[in-house]
């Protein structure tokens, strides 16, 4: 298993921010990464997917660690469902493509979101009223303190919004994520958009709404490749009662979903928006002109601008509507 030294990381991370590592292994294999991690017992440890949901703002003195393990395999299957486990390095939307081929339901919804298999359990991503933890059966890792495998079933991967152990935790490497998908599908309404892209047919198939979620995200959302980012920078705030009225009485049209008992939740786009913040542009990084929750790069190659225009983000709305954003990206 060769490791690399001195890797520059800017084609590693979707903001395309300037960083080099100290060392960087693309393991192949669950023994592979076992190797690493007894080779580099006292390296600091940062495990990279695609890349999307994170960038640098300085060096990273220690071991990038990128696994590259691919696969589709079958587990179980019957008349109702099929059970598959997937490598952790497989791109997440050409996965979902492959189920919708199959008709495989499921992650319809999670069409055209970037980023690798291994990467959606740790954000427990979610789009268009779906989440990746209602799909998700198993995830298979490798502890980096222990260097052991470990298992996770659904109940102990203690999925939140936008949440998981593996966040949480930053210790286990996933190697791969079983999921259990439906061989029978029909449409629900559960999102605005998605709805009226879908309003002129009657029973929309899974490649429907596949199709209408690529074209509202397109819409609405910029291509990491055209134009660098890392997709939702913040998540949407969960609110207390009193931060609910006192909100409301700012922001009367604030949007408010239930998100539990005596708990809440509102849009941060809207927050930023009328904060002042859609389409504001601060030199080369700025808020996206069709959607104020995507930070974009303009041209720095410095990741300390981008983290600089996050938090005047944050403290504007923190003055503004005593409320926190909290980064959905990572910064490193």
């Amino acid at each position: 298993m060769q490791v690399e030294k001195n890797i520059q990381l800017k084609a590693y991370n979707s903001f395309r921010t300037e960083a080099v590592a100290k060392l960087f292994g693309k393991p192949e294999s669950a023994k592979d990464i076992t190797e690493i991690l007894k080779q580099y017992p006292d390296e600091e440890k940062l495990i990279l997917g695609s890349g999307c949901n994170l960038f640098f703002t300085k060096d990273y003195d220690g071991i990038v660690i990128k696994p590259n393990i691919t696969g589709i395999k079958t587990l179980s299957e019957d008349d109702f469902g099929i059970e598959i486990e997937v490598g952790a390095a497989e791109d997440w939307d050409s996965f979902v493509e492959h189920c919708v081929t199959n008709g495989w339901a499921g992650i319809e919804n999670l069409s055209l979101i970037p980023g690798s298999v291994g990467a959606a359990p740790i954000q427990n991503i979610g789009a268009y009223g779906a989440e990746v933890k209602d799909v998700i059966t198993q995830v298979n890792t490798i502890d980096i303190d222990t260097e052991e495998v470990v298992v996770f079933d659904n109940k102990s991967c203690m999925f939140d919004y936008r949440n998981s152990i593996f966040k949480q935790t930053r210790k286990y490497i996933i190697t791969s994520v079983v999921f259990r998908l439906s061989k029978s599908f029909t449409y629900r309404e559960r999102y605005i958009d998605l709805n009226n892209e879908l309003q002129s047919i009657a029973s929309p198939t899974l490649s429907d709404v596949r199709n209408a979620v690529i074209k509202v995200r397109t819409r609405k959302l910029p291509n990491h490749i055209d134009l660098p980012n890392a997709g939702s920078f913040f998540k949407n705030p969960i609110l207390t009662s009193q931060q609910k009225e006192t909100l409301l009485n700012i922001l009367p049209n604030a949007p408010i979903y239930n998100a539990g008992e005596q708990l809440y939740k509102t849009s941060a786009a809207f927050l930023i928006e009328k904060a002042g913040y859609k389409g504001k542009r601060n030199g080369n990084v700025g808020t996206y002109e069709k959607h104020a929750l995507i930070i974009v790069n303009y041209g720095t190659s410095k990741g300390k601008d981008i983290a600089a225009f996050m938090q005047e983000i944050q403290k504007v709305v923190q003055a503004k509507y005593g409320i926190t954003l909290e980064p959905e990206v990572w910064v490193f």
